[in-house]
């Protein structure tokens, strides 16, 4: 496997040596962090510290409640939030879309970018409002306007739940300003699996439900976990680097004749989505993975499934185009070598294709 490229870093990627030996470290800190005795309270100190260093590393001043990773963290919020309604976008992460029913779904422009009338139309004249909305789209990269959504959202006196499962720490000063819930996760960090958080601007937006965590979330304390996520989280993305890798893969996929999704829109550094046109998602996974290389056809919870994308499907692709559509994510490893090999074999399919179309 050492020889292969992983370029699906959206839907993990690898843990850090930093991240690996904390959470050795925390193994060897077996005690629970609740008990009263010096070996908990050993314990307990090191969680706080982690708990500490995550908040830190994401320039988070408030609360912040460790959860099991970002799914969690938005059924929490979701579910518990003093809010009498919900609003979510119609790209949301599947995890959302399964613990949103009733709320009303908001629609998306061409580019991904959430309808701005739309959302004020259906805050008008109803009951404290929450929204959610990703900070970026784990299948297309697409970035939402936080600092434009979070002055409707407010103005009318709603609670802005914020998905940042894919935003490295530090990466949007308008989420730290302006979001009031913000989920997170370590996995996508580089951290180990199994661990994230719910950062809080105030508790009085959230029922508790008793038990740890100061009474919002019930169970013993992942603290091998939380080490790694800080350790993580503390160690600098070089996100212009990356981005340099997305745009150079980007010009080398026109000028084979695929397309670009969203590219009218700002977007993450780390993802990117692209068309091969006449060539299904499904022949392309197989032809990459044969040579050496793993992307993805879209988000991990629901690419297994290869059904068809409700993202694409909301900006207005048909089923035909967004059937042929794969997402290629960056991560700390990623190399220009790397990309280049990517992009090689991507015109050598695109090629073959219209050679037998000829």
């Amino acid at each position: 496997m050492a020889d292969r490229i992983y370029l699906d870093h959206a839907a993990t990627t690898p843990m850090t040596e930093a991240a690996v030996a904390a959470v050795v470290e925390g193994m060897a800190r077996w005690a629970n962090p609740s008990s009263p005795h010096a070996e908990g309270r050993a314990a307990r100190a090191a969680l706080e510290g982690a708990r500490a260093k995550i908040a830190a590393a994401y320039g988070w001043a408030h609360e912040l409640v460790l959860t099991s990773g970002a799914s969690e963290s938005l059924h929490m919020a979701l579910t518990r939030s003093m809010a009498e309604r919900r609003l979510i976008t119609a790209v949301e992460h599947d995890s959302v879309l399964r613990h949103s029913e009733g709320a009303t779904v908001l629609p998306v422009d061409a580019n991904g970018i959430l309808d701005l009338e739309a959302l004020q139309g259906a805050l008008a004249g109803r009951g404290r409002t929450l929204l959610c909305v990703q900070w970026a789209n784990s299948e297309t990269g697409v970035r939402q306007p936080i600092a434009a959504i979070a002055e409707i959202v407010r103005g009318a006196g709603g609670i802005l739940l914020v998905d940042a499962a894919q935003m490295p720490a530090h990466a949007d000063e308008a989420v730290l300003r302006h979001a009031d819930l913000v989920a997170v996760s370590a996995h996508k960090r580089g951290g180990p699996p199994g661990i994230g958080a719910l950062l809080v601007r105030d508790f009085g937006t959230l029922l508790p439900m008793g038990g740890q965590e100061k009474g919002y979330r019930a169970g013993t304390e992942n603290l091998p976990g939380a080490l790694g996520y800080a350790a993580a989280v503390s160690e600098p993305e070089d996100l212009a680097r990356m981005a340099s890798l997305r745009v150079g893969l980007e010009q080398a996929i026109r000028d084979a004749g695929g397309e670009v999704v969203g590219e009218a829109s700002p977007r993450s550094p780390l993802i990117g989505a692209y068309r091969m046109p006449g060539v299904s998602s499904a022949a392309q996974l197989i032809r990459f993975d044969l040579g050496g290389i793993s992307v993805s056809a879209g988000s991990a919870c629901s690419s297994g499934s290869m059904r068809p994308s409700h993202v694409l499907s909301a900006m207005g692709w048909s089923e035909p185009e967004l059937r042929e559509v794969v997402r290629v994510s960056f991560g700390r490893s990623t190399s220009e070598g790397e990309v280049a090999r990517f992009a090689e074999l991507w015109r050598t399919i695109a090629d073959e294709k219209r050679a037998r179309a000829a």
